[in-house]
């Protein structure tokens, strides 16, 4: 078991950044992928970018892909989110989630998940 808790999210003005942090406690999280979910009201969870365990394989949801990036600190059990040009359509609860196994663009692919942190860009 692992366990999961997001922090960093927060109100910003567009073009602003943040970072969010992804602390795992539990079961060293160097043994698991680690991704970034989102959630806007009214819509479904999105992929946002995931990494892998070691830290060497990234893939980001293509609206991110030169805005955000994912990165981890394994001696500190985190994984991190950094997010530049923030946009008003970024508004959304961020999840953090771990898995076993590889890196995954699904949400059914993670096993386990923290409770989010609200992030909104105001334009």
């Amino acid at each position: 078991q692992v366990q999961l808790v997001e922090s960093g999210g927060g109100l910003v003005q567009a073009g602003g950044s943040l970072r969010l942090s992804c602390a795992a406690s539990g079961r060293t999280s160097s043994r698991y992928a680690t991704g970034w979910f989102r959630q806007a009201p009214g819509k479904e969870r999105e992929f946002v970018a995931a990494i892998s365990r070691s830290g060497g394989s990234t893939i980001y949801q293509d609206s991110v892909k030169d805005r955000f990036t994912i990165s981890r600190d394994n001696a500190k059990n985190t994984v991190f989110l950094q997010m530049n040009n923030l946009k008003p359509e970024d508004t959304a609860v961020y999840y953090c989630a771990a898995t076993g196994g590889g890196v995954a663009l699904h949400q059914e692919g993670y096993n386990f998940w923290g409770q989010g942190t609200q992030v909104t860009v105001s334009s």
